[in-house]
């Protein structure tokens, strides 16, 4: 794609007309490839692929409606020790995994964050500390007080790891999840729900996810949130997409308002800080000319994925999964599965997808 690629093309959230918003229960419509423009050959070359990588399942939505649905059995993703019961966590009705989705659960985070603003139970340019009290971090307590939850869903808390001090917050970068996983806390105690109902009542049952759950990670309910982040996110293909669909049509779900604030799902969705474009609020973004990632100190030449559309942006999570959403195709995709056995599996399908796109 060339230098083109490097272009950030703002997504516009316009509903297309033919926008499908699929039922709660039943059977979801589904657009023939060959029909729509897909070269179905190349399509069907791809999902080999994705199943060669260890897939449980891909879900390619265009408009809505589903372009490829394709589910592999256990034995192809199969996941044994303590990963294993802590990643794949039971089946839908269909007998399709459902999963702990890692960090792609952060970007739903996001999602929560916008919405307690939007009902003015907080604005994420308050301190942290106005919602979780002084001392939730290991910085001292004048550090400490300067950092807002913008920093933390930007990534630019100044906190190592351990929630100590590395530097100012938002000079500087590092995607660290024990410092994000407070901005659930933080909702939480804005909306005086615990976090496992927040979710359901604002998200999972507007949109139907009836397959998703808030969890806390096996093992981890009496953990120090000061050390790890508490919480996963359990849910299917469908589910997840769901969440994409209701993004690509600007914050609504079959004409009921979702997420009103409009200029939040705009920063969102674009650079957050200098220090890695490549990030929004908890979310990946491709188009843009570095990506930064772990500690921030190493950022690298972008786009985040050289194959795929520049408007791309993304819920990512170990294991590879994803949420992909891109706008100026109407697309949304999700992949759920174990480690694939390359790195590079992003622009790997990106490369086959655009391949096989009408064009």
């Amino acid at each position: 794609m060339g230098f083109i690629s490097l272009l950030f093309l703002a997504p516009t959230f316009t509903v297309a007309e033919s926008l499908y918003f699929p039922p709660n229960t039943g059977e979801w419509e589904a657009i023939d490839p060959t029909e729509a423009g897909w070269d179905e050959a190349k399509l069907q070359k791809l999902i080999n692929a994705v199943g060669k990588q260890k897939s449980s399942g891909l879900l390619i939505l265009q408009n809505g409606k589903i372009i490829v649905e394709k589910h592999w059995p256990d034995e192809n993703y199969k996941m044994g020790g303590i990963r294993g019961v802590r990643m794949m966590l039971g089946k839908t009705q269909d007998g399709h995994s459902i999963e702990d989705v890692a960090s792609a659960q952060k970007s739903i985070s996001g999602i929560i964050v916008g919405m307690a603003q939007q009902q003015r139970l907080l604005s994420i340019s308050d301190p942290v500390h106005k919602y979780l009290g002084k001392g939730w971090s290991r910085a001292s307590p004048e550090k400490e007080a300067k950092i807002t939850v913008k920093h933390l869903i930007s990534m630019s808390s100044g906190l190592k790891d351990d929630l100590t001090f590395e530097a100012p917050a938002g000079t500087r970068w590092r995607y660290n999840t024990t410092a994000y996983s407070h901005s659930m806390h933080v909702a939480s105690a804005a909306a005086g729900m615990n976090a496992k109902d927040l979710v359901k009542a604002w998200l999972f049952d507007p949109l139907g996810m009836d397959d998703s759950t808030w969890i806390f990670r096996n093992g981890m309910e009496d953990s120090n949130i000061k050390d790890t982040n508490i919480f996963g996110l359990s849910t299917s293909n469908r589910d997840l997409a769901r969440i994409g669909i209701m993004i690509l049509a600007g914050g609504t779900w079959n004409g009921k308002p979702i997420m009103t604030d409009k200029d939040y799902i705009h920063d969102m969705s674009h650079p957050s800080q200098e220090m890695n474009p490549s990030y929004g609020y908890l979310w990946w973004l491709n188009g843009q000319s570095i990506v930064n990632g772990g500690a921030g100190l190493n950022p690298k030449e972008g786009p985040l994925i050289k194959e795929a559309p520049a408007d791309l942006f993304a819920a990512q999570g170990a294991l590879q999964r994803k949420l992909y959403i891109v706008p100026s195709m109407n697309l949304v995709i999700t992949r759920l599965g174990n480690q694939t056995e390359t790195n590079d599996f992003n622009n790997q399908f990106w490369k086959g997808l655009m391949a096989a796109a009408p064009q």
